[in-house]
């Protein structure tokens, strides 16, 4: 992927060369933002960020970058994006610019070209009509004439419209056990490294538990189907969009256990203390390169919230190096299974 202030110095590029004006009036919505250099050495007045990834929004408040927490009814002349890769959410995303640019205002959006910039340009062209387009930094940006959106000669496939804006809907997933949604992780299936260590949970486990990197609660719903003493249940999630949908999945299970859900980046460390955690942490961030520094992460995070004595119960990919992380923060540790690829991993702390 192109590296972040890359991608928003290409962003820019259109009002750096006075191809586009920033809006006088009424400012800009920036979906899917992120902070950087590129957007602090500009004034960029009326600005309203949105960013469901925690440790981007966290960037973006440390930025000074205004946030908002969604669509507050309000229409903007200028609507900036940054299309995600999964081409439904990405389609959904465009569909909710439109719904936030005023009448006669553009939708500008950039993506880097090993990230499938021609295909969101396409797609964008395909929804809002023509589009001018520069390149620089590997990367495409690309804007909409002025669109009026009410108008017999307006270029919005207003057909396409509404078929997108139902892309990103919750829907089904998993003979219908659980609510997905394009953009989650694995999100139309069962993730084969989670199923891995649901099958290898212990009906033992017991007490206070939490599952770090919780996606759209399949992990959580398996251990507290087959682990009938876990009394409470933390799900952390840096994906609000992922947490939205654990609330729902795991919903049966309110009088179950005492549930909590947290929108948060487990890789600064966790609030609270447990007997029992579980995870599938990521190895990617929003980019395709490989994270290892997350999973260790989330392993020290662990490490660090376990009482005397509790487990740590972990899958991943054979291949990640997260053994000197288990082994730094564990007393005891056991590969449980090996199968497809994955590992399971049990690591204990220290009853003192």
């Amino acid at each position: 992927m192109a590296d972040t202030d890359a991608l928003l110095e290409t962003l820019m590029l259109p009002f750096e060369r006075g191809e586009l004006a920033w809006p006088v009036e009424g400012g800009a919505a920036f979906l899917h933002a992120r902070a950087g250099a590129a957007l602090s050495r500009h004034a960029l007045p009326g600005l309203v960020c949105e960013q469901d990834f925690r440790p981007e929004a966290e960037a973006l408040e440390r930025a000074g970058l205004p946030l908002a927490a969604g669509h507050d009814g309000q229409r903007h002349p200028l609507v900036l994006v940054l299309p995600p890769r999964q081409r439904e959410q990405a389609r959904a995303l465009y569909a909710r610019a439109l719904d936030r640019v005023a009448p006669g205002g553009r939708v500008l959006a950039c993506a880097a070209n090993n990230e499938g910039a021609r295909s969101a340009e396409d797609d964008l062209r395909r929804l809002a009509g023509p589009l001018s387009t520069l390149s620089k930094n590997k990367a495409r940006v690309f804007w909409t004439r002025p669109l009026r959106l009410a108008e017999a000669a307006d270029r919005v496939d207003h057909t396409l419209l509404d078929a997108w804006r139902e892309l990103d809907a919750p829907r089904p997933v998993a003979g219908g056990r659980f609510r997905s949604r394009p953009g989650v992780f694995a999100w139309d299936r069962i993730d084969p490294a989670s199923a891995l260590l649901a099958a290898h949970l212990p009906a033992t486990l017991a007490g206070r538990a939490a599952d770090l990197g919780a996606g759209f609660g399949y992990l959580a719903v398996e251990l507290l189907e087959r682990c009938p003493r876990i009394t409470a249940l933390d799900l952390y999630e840096a994906d609000a969009r992922a947490l939205e949908l654990a609330r729902d999945n795991l919903a049966p299970f309110a009088g179950r256990a005492a549930l909590g859900f947290h929108w948060h980046d487990v890789t600064a460390g966790l609030p609270e203390r447990y007997e029992v955690i579980i995870s599938n942490p990521p190895f990617h961030a929003q980019g395709r390169a490989e994270r290892p520094d997350i999973g260790r992460a989330f392993i020290a995070a662990a490490a660090a919230a376990l009482q005397p004595g509790g487990s740590l119960w972990l899958v991943a990919n054979r291949h990640l190096p997260y053994e000197a992380a288990l082994g730094s923060g564990f007393a005891q540790v056991e590969t449980v299974a090996q199968q497809g690829g994955f590992k399971v991993v049990h690591a204990r702390r220290s009853a003192r």
